[in-house]
């Protein structure tokens, strides 16, 4: 059992620091993965208080078929698209603060890594929001497959194929802006 659900285990049994730890731990990325749905990081930070409302006061059962990360995630995913029906406005998603350069390396090194991040984030800006999405989740978030395909309520093959063509998307944006990024 990883990290996420033994706290929350402890939540339930009554130590509120599980919860603590759990906003803690899983806060930033939860809130730059509902920003890519809702393209609205003010409303991004909402709904990830919604979801750890939602732990804190409805107590949902963590059955343990998926990591809890997962978990919490797919709780994110179904709060976020219940907003955005319920505001009727699905729009493009730009992902500006899904990942974070390590802070140990020369300035150089730093600086050609936010060139590189800037041109990565301008580029995502012009795809799909699945595109967006998937690329932050497997990328950005470090899920795999079956767990992407669970956040966002798709198969694994649709998953792949998604995949695919979100890194063909993004390798056509950065050729448009004159990047080569030998990693896609």
């Amino acid at each position: 059992m990883d990290n996420g659900a033994s706290s929350y285990r402890r939540f339930l049994a009554g130590d509120d620091s599980g919860m603590v730890e759990l906003i803690r731990d899983y806060k930033d990325g939860l809130i730059l993965y509902l920003n890519t749905l809702t393209n609205n990081l003010d409303d991004a930070e909402e709904l990830m208080e919604d979801v750890f409302f939602k732990l804190a006061v409805k107590k949902p059962r963590f059955y343990g078929k998926s990591s809890f990360k997962t978990w919490l995630y797919a709780i994110g995913h179904n709060i976020a698209v219940d907003y955005l029906r319920r505001n009727a406005r699905i729009s493009g998603v730009p992902i500006q603060d899904c990942s974070s350069l390590a802070s140990n390396e020369d300035v150089e090194q730093n600086y050609i890594k936010e060139e590189q991040k800037i041109m990565i984030h301008k580029a995502l800006s012009h795809m799909k929001p699945d595109y967006q999405q998937v690329i932050c989740l497997v990328f950005f978030e470090e899920f795999d497959i079956a767990e992407t395909a669970r956040i966002m309520h798709k198969s694994k093959r649709q998953i792949s194929n998604m995949l695919y063509q979100a890194k063909q998307s993004l390798r056509r944006e950065l050729e448009k802006e004159g990047y080569h990024y030998a990693g896609l």
